[in-house]
Order: structure tokens, then sequence, then C-alpha cells
């Protein structure tokens, strides 16, 4: 952890903006920070029962949990243009920018790694990729494109990640299945993941990863779409017109996105090109009512939740998953959650209260360490 004098330094993380000095856009933070508290909520439901909205889409189609990770993505490729534009702006070398890009994309793929490893380290089943892992991935990509493209390039580098993805799915063949087949266990993604991950797959599926190896090629267009979204930012243009911009890129990433599921559906777990598309133009959509609720109008103390938990979001996550592993592993999950959640309400709303406790705890950690001025460094 580090101290308020270290704070400065803690900014330079890839995805936390700098606490102590007050940031040219606090909208980015309130949606981090909005994604993360939801991220928690879904991620934690108590009982076996939750709404609709709370649980990933069974395949084709989108809830709002599909929604967060991508966002997630996207928040991290705006991060890297503001960041990495500004630090080149100041004259510093694409080179050791590089490695401090290396470096911290290394240091969050292991924490990935660490977070399913927690409590059990069954390494012969190690899950080698998962929501860290891939935040690292597309994060490095990412950097790397910026480091040494300009944006017709980036825009170039977009369509031909989409386009190779689909090009692999609609006609590579899979065994037993032929080409193009999108089901869960006919896709391309899933025979690939099966041959290279094999035992280090997810393991609610154990012979495929939502997160896997092929379907990282459109997450790193979404980090991209992330980059574009931070190239409007960046414009010496009134805030009012750069706002304008993100809804009406948002807007014909929606429509897109909805005409591309007429071919290819909307699916998180394949991170299809119409969900990497569609889920972008909620982002641009969602960044530009930021925008204008808490950067215009100055309105940030109604979002001080959300601002405070952007400031330490990885601690936050990181936080969650291991209490919850913890909870789990010792059993105290379910006894707690059958002793004092179980009796006071249906089964859905038992979850939900569940889920809104954990959020509540990691809310006061976020409290907590935005008090003390403490904030993770990677």
């Amino acid at each position: 952890m580090a101290s308020q004098e270290t704070t400065a330094s803690v900014a330079k993380s890839m995805n936390q903006p700098d606490p102590a000095t007050p940031a040219r856009l606090l909208s980015l933070d309130a949606f981090r920070g909005l994604t993360m508290l939801l991220m928690v909520l879904v991620n934690n439901g108590g009982g076996p029962q939750s709404y609709a909205q709370l649980e990933h889409s069974a395949w084709d189609g989108w809830t709002l949990t599909d929604t967060l990770f991508p966002s997630f993505v996207w928040i991290a490729g705006v991060a890297i243009t503001l960041a990495l534009g500004r630090r080149l702006a100041n004259g510093e070398a694409r080179g050791p920018l590089l490695k401090v890009v290396f470096r911290r994309a290394v240091i969050l793929y292991f924490l990935g790694l660490l977070v399913y490893a927690f409590p059990h380290f069954s390494f012969a089943h190690q899950r080698l990729l998962g929501v860290l892992q891939r935040i690292a991935i597309c994060y490095l990509a990412a950097s790397v494109i910026y480091l040494y493209t300009g944006i017709r390039a980036q825009i170039v580098w977009i369509v031909a990640l989409f386009g190779s993805y689909w090009l692999m799915m609609a006609f590579m063949n899979v065994p037993g299945w032929g080409p193009g087949n999108l089901s869960m266990e006919g896709n391309f993604a899933h025979y690939v993941d099966s041959i290279v991950l094999g035992a280090h797959n997810y393991a609610h599926t154990k012979t495929w990863d939502p997160e896997g190896i092929v379907s990282t090629l459109p997450a790193i267009g979404t980090a991209l779409l992330g980059v574009m979204a931070g190239h409007i930012l960046r414009l010496d243009i009134p805030l009012a017109v750069r706002r304008h911009r993100l809804l009406l890129v948002g807007v014909f990433l929606l429509a897109i996105g909805l005409i591309w599921n007429i071919k290819l559906p909307i699916n998180k777990k394949l991170w299809t090109d119409s969900f990497a598309t569609f889920m972008a133009g909620l982002d641009f959509g969602v960044l530009a009512v930021f925008i204008w609720f808490v950067d215009e109008r100055g309105l940030s103390k109604w979002v001080k939740p959300f601002l405070i938990t952007g400031m330490n979001a990885i601690t936050v996550y990181l936080a969650s998953e291991f209490l919850a592993e913890f909870l789990d592993a010792t059993g105290l999950h379910e006894s707690l959650y059958k002793r004092f959640f179980a009796p006071i309400a249906s089964p859905m709303n038992a979850s939900l209260l569940w889920a809104l406790s954990f959020v509540a705890l990691m809310y006061l950690l976020a409290w907590f360490l935005y008090r003390r001025r403490w904030f993770l460094r990677i």
C-alpha cells in the first residue's frame, strides 16, 4: 500500500487516476466505481436463486450483469489514452513507457492467477485466463497499439481484430460440428480452449473458458474502442461538444451492434463482435451522461461513493474475490446465509440482501482506504 506522499506514483497505475490531484474528468472515476460496485453485487449472490438481471445470460442475449466486464475493459482503454497521451505530450519516450506498461500487465496477470488459485492452490487445474488476466492482456495489447500507431491505424486494428475473429468463428472447422457453429459445444473458440488450455479451463465449464484464447481478440477491440473515447476526451474543444461526440458515437455503435446481432448474436461468453460493439456503445453513452451530471453540472457529491470506489477499484475487486472464496471454503457463507438472510425474505430477495451486504462491506473498505489516503500500486 502507499501513503499520501506516494500518491502521485500510485496514480500512474493503468486504471487509477491521481486521487491527490483533481482529475480533469471525475466522471470516469465515477463510472469506474459504479461498475466495480455492480460487479461485486452480481458476483456475490447469497443463494442459488437470483434475479435474472443479476445473472449472466445463459447464452445469446444480454443482462445488466453482461455489461459490467466489457465496461471495465473499455474504461481501461480510455485510461490508456488519457494517461499515456499525457506522458507522451510531456516528452516521455515510448520505450520506457512500454516497459512500465509491460510491468503493470504482468503484475495484473499474476494477481488474476492468484485470485483463482486461492484458497486451494491446485496448480494442476490452475485457471490460466480470467477477468484480471483478460484485462491485463487487453491493456498490454491496446497500449502497444496506442503507443506506436495513430488514430487511423488504431481504427484499422479494431476492424482487423473484429474481422479476424468473425472469420475464424464462421469458417474454421470444428471436428464433429463443422464451421460456423455458434452453440456452446460446437463453436471454434470452445474447440481451441479445450485443446490448448485443457485442465486449465474455467472450473465451471472444464472444457472452455468464457475469457478464453480466441475471444480475447474482440476483447482487445473493446479496449481500443475505449482508446477512441479517450481521443475524443483529449480534444481541445468545449466539454459539452466532447460529450455530444461521445453520445453520437455511442448511438452509432449501438445501432451497429443491433444490426450485427441479426447475423452474429450478442453473446458475452463468446464476446462476439456484435457484443463488443453494442457494449462499447452503451459505455460511450453512460460516460456521456456521467460527464453531463458530474463534470458539467458539478454534482460530484451525489456520486461520491462511486468516486471513492473508483480510486481503489482493483483493491475492491481483489478483496471481494478473496473474501468470497474464504467464506465458501470455510462454510461460513452457507452458515451465515441460512442463519441471518434466508429466514427474513424470499429466496431471491435473501440472495439480493446478501449481495447488498457484500457491496456495503466492500464500500466501507474503499472508504477506509480513501480516508487513510492508501491506494494500491500496480
